[in-house]
């Protein structure tokens, strides 16, 4: 079912002083830039992103990350998980580069589903 990690995401209050950390501090290069909200950087195949999109998140040191698992069907995924009594936190959308939807693990915690598109 789950194919590998799509990417990680971390949330920052100025995109752009965090980009000038990532890239110009520890020699990240962008690999995708969505309207300079949300930046993501290639690394040996995975991909690490930073963004001022995540309404209702912050940086934090001891919050911890987000995780996007790279699934073949976003859709069908978010409603087998939904019949099995998992909450869904955001519906599957599409982006120009992606279809993806949020649930939450049994904890509370928010894991992305996440396809690439064709």
């Amino acid at each position: 079912m789950i194919k590998h990690i799509a990417f990680t995401v971390y949330p920052v209050r100025e995109v752009a002083r965090a980009r000038r950390f990532y890239e110009d501090d520890l020699g990240l290069a962008v690999s995708a830039n969505f309207m300079e909200r949300w930046v993501e950087y290639e690394i040996a195949g995975g991909v690490f992103a930073i963004t001022d999109m995540s309404e209702g998140t912050r940086p934090a040191a001891d919050a911890g990350g987000a995780i996007a698992f790279e699934v073949d069907d976003v859709d069908a995924l978010t409603e087998r998980l939904r019949a099995k009594g998992v909450k869904v936190l955001v519906e599957p959308f599409s982006t120009p580069v992606c279809r993806m939807g949020v649930v939450a693990d049994s904890e509370g915690n928010a894991l992305i589903l996440h396809r690439v598109a064709d």
